[in-house]
């Protein structure tokens, strides 16, 4: 089983536009994403899919490998669709390209559940929530899943309502997907369902249409780093200020 992993990475962005060449310590952040990516154990290939000939030359100039894709994709789902048919792969993670600092171990427990079930079709991770602050804030997408693991609904809102005084965990669904070859292409042409249209979640889709999304539980610790994602010049600041407090560069990139 080849796993490959694609970074979706558009120049435009309605917030900050050519997103992925700014710099982040002085590698442009589609770099930071390749190289954790390629320090995963479980990884076999990385690719950054694109629709820019800047972002191309760019991880050229690095060492990666980029594919050109269209201009017209909606979803990075529709993005990585067309990037697998041309890279190849039986198991694909989708490691979003606005994640400079995900943890590797995040990528190998995400892709793990697939080598383990050829038959799961898709894979994703969650981590406690305990910031009370965050149960509000619909940044914060929370998941809730079946006594399998497998997540049951995902939602902008607090879920579950605390309707009874009852000890449970609150959980934040982190976009970091991995998919079986053959599901990623059929999901791709699937339609938008209501749900997904009212939370602005694509990944609602593979529910409401009866596929499993196992949710397996990060053991990463540190998920303000590793979760973060940069969209507007104030989460550089940010991210370049978790760097330096952490005094380390996070990049073991796998010789």
């Amino acid at each position: 089983m080849k796993v490959t992993g694609i970074i979706p990475a558009r120049y435009a962005s309605t917030r900050l536009p050519g997103k992925p060449l700014i710099p982040i310590l002085g590698k442009p952040m589609v770099q930071r994403v390749y190289e954790q990516t390629m320090a995963a154990q479980l990884i076999d290939d990385v690719w950054v899919a694109t629709d820019d000939q800047r972002i191309l030359e760019a991880v050229e100039s690095f060492g990666g490998k980029a594919v050109m894709t269209s201009t017209d994709c909606v979803s990075g789902t529709d993005r990585l669709a067309e990037a697998v048919k041309i890279v190849g792969g039986d198991i694909i993670v989708n490691v979003q390209g606005d994640q400079p600092f995900i943890d590797p171990q995040m990528i190998d427990e995400s892709v793990q559940p697939l080598l383990d079930d050829p038959e799961l079709p898709m894979a994703t991770l969650i981590h406690p929530i305990h910031q009370e602050q965050d149960f509000s804030d619909p940044g914060i997408v929370k998941a809730v899943v079946d006594l399998q693991g497998n997540g049951m609904y995902f939602s902008r809102s607090l879920i579950p309502a605390p309707h009874n005084d009852v000890a449970h965990q609150v959980y934040e669904h982190v976009g970091l997907y991995v998919y079986q070859r053959d599901f990623l292409i059929k999901l791709a042409d699937l339609p938008q369902t209501l749900l997904e249209r009212v939370e602005g979640l694509e990944q609602l889709r593979v529910i409401e249409h009866g596929y499993k999304l196992r949710c397996v539980v990060t053991a990463c610790q540190d998920n303000e780093l590793s979760g973060f994602s940069v969209d507007t010049l104030e989460d550089v600041k940010r991210g370049e200020a978790m760097l330096n407090e952490r005094g380390t560069e996070l990049m073991n990139a796998r010789s």
